[in-house]
């Protein structure tokens, strides 16, 4: 009996071990509050905002095309007609 006892005590110990773990989180208080996008203005006339910075167009009405990974390829950045 005893040993019976201590086989069903051994089992029910390695599953408590080996059971998944449950974390319940509870947050207090107020969330941080969310970025606010600020308009920036160019610093003059034929300049375009590319990647976080305001570059100067190489020739009139270009635009920037930003870099893209397409058909397990990389493209660069670069500038349009």
């Amino acid at each position: 009996m005893k040993t019976k006892l201590l086989a069903v005590l051994l089992l029910a110990g390695s599953a408590l071990v080996a059971a998944p773990r449950m974390v319940v989180g509870i947050g207090v208080g107020v969330p941080p509050p969310a970025p606010v996008a600020a308009y920036v203005a160019p610093p003059g006339p034929g300049y375009a905002w590319v990647g976080g910075y305001w570059a100067r167009r190489p020739y009139p009405r270009a635009y920037w095309v930003a870099p893209r990974y397409f058909g397990h390829r990389y493209y660069r950045g670069n500038w349009r007609r």
